[in-house]
């Protein structure tokens, strides 16, 4: 199901813009139950320097967090369960707290943030849910301070800067926007384009699945053309960058020999370039099973294993180039 795609998408967008402030873990287990924590998040004791700001996740993430996305409007049964994971780990923390023989404060337990795209005026009051007055902003809303929860209706929030990265967490149009917004940044941006590039993962993974909803056929046609121009890109840039080193190197030894086979390894350096930008493109990064099947692609021509690198699924790509 593509839930389960844009859930695994959310955990490491946010692992990914709070990794700079502070330890983040996703899938905790938590005691009692077999059960899982999507992202749980404890801030540095001192803030990050240069960091990129990151507006209303900033502001949320001064304390111990507990994120639980979704992709679609929550229900009345996940935010208990939701609930549920907190008081487990609010009880872990009570205990290890006695154990050591001290106290703990209210301040020190986390606070369950459950996001959103919407949610009903109907399930806000059975839950007694309000405006936060702590944030002061359209869409989010606390369940009050001796329960620790709050919930931001993506959907909701004001269309700014301070709202751009959760937006990007938001559903349809709300997302597809908030995306457009971050291609604007990335070039000068070095966190929105590394964000960018697990949305990009994100679309080839939903491009392979039979279980599409509009809203992730409407996001795949809204990409497509922005990351086929950035695979074009990357494989020119590889060439290009490949040929150069070749044609200096043969410079250098300044005979004719020693021009052709510098032209020889500048285009061998080039499409291994161009292999290995297209692998980061698609796989966020290459780990030592990809870097196996790097010298075999290389060896093909570039008409060959670019349709590979941009059709294949990891799994397919290693099984067809085995170590």
């Amino acid at each position: 199901m593509t839930r389960l795609i844009h859930d695994q998408f959310a955990k490491q967008y946010l692992k990914e813009l709070l990794s700079s402030r502070g330890k983040v873990e996703t899938s905790r287990d938590v005691t009692g139950e077999a059960r899982q924590i999507d992202v749980f998040f404890v801030p540095f004791s001192e803030p990050p320097e240069n960091a990129t700001p990151l507006g209303l996740l900033d502001k949320i993430a001064t304390t111990s967090c507990v994120f639980e996305p979704f992709r679609n409007a929550i229900t009345r049964s996940e935010i208990r369960s939701c609930m549920g994971k907190l008081f487990d780990v609010c009880g872990e923390k009570e205990r290890e707290a006695r154990t050591e023989k001290r106290k703990i404060t209210e301040d020190e337990l986390p606070v369950l943030w459950l996001l959103t795209p919407t949610i009903s005026q109907t399930i806000r009051s059975e839950f007694k849910a309000s405006l936060d007055r702590s944030i002061c902003l359209t869409g989010v809303y606390s369940l009050g301070a001796g329960l620790r929860t709050k919930i931001v209706a993506i959907h909701q929030l004001p269309n700014t800067q301070e709202t751009l990265w959760l937006r990007v967490l938001g559903k349809g149009r709300v997302q597809r926007e908030a995306i457009s917004e971050l291609r604007d940044l990335s070039d000068e941006n070095q966190i929105s384009s590394t964000v960018l590039e697990l949305i990009y993962n994100l679309l080839t993974r939903l491009e392979t699945s039979q279980e599409l909803d509009r809203e992730d056929r409407e996001l795949i046609m809204e990409l497509s053309p922005i990351y086929l121009q950035r695979l074009e890109t990357a494989t020119q840039k590889g060439v290009q960058q490949g040929v150069q080193q070749g044609l200096q190197q043969g410079l250098q030894q300044g005979l004719q020999q020693g021009l052709q086979q510098g032209l020889q390894q500048g285009v061998k350096q080039g499409k291994r370039i161009v292999v290995e930008n297209l692998l980061r493109v698609r796989f966020s990064s290459i780990d030592d099973e990809l870097s196996a099947i790097i010298e075999p692609l290389v060896e093909l021509p570039v008409e060959e294993f670019t349709p590979l690198l941009v059709q294949l699924s990891r799994e397919e790509l290693l099984a067809r180039f085995p170590s």
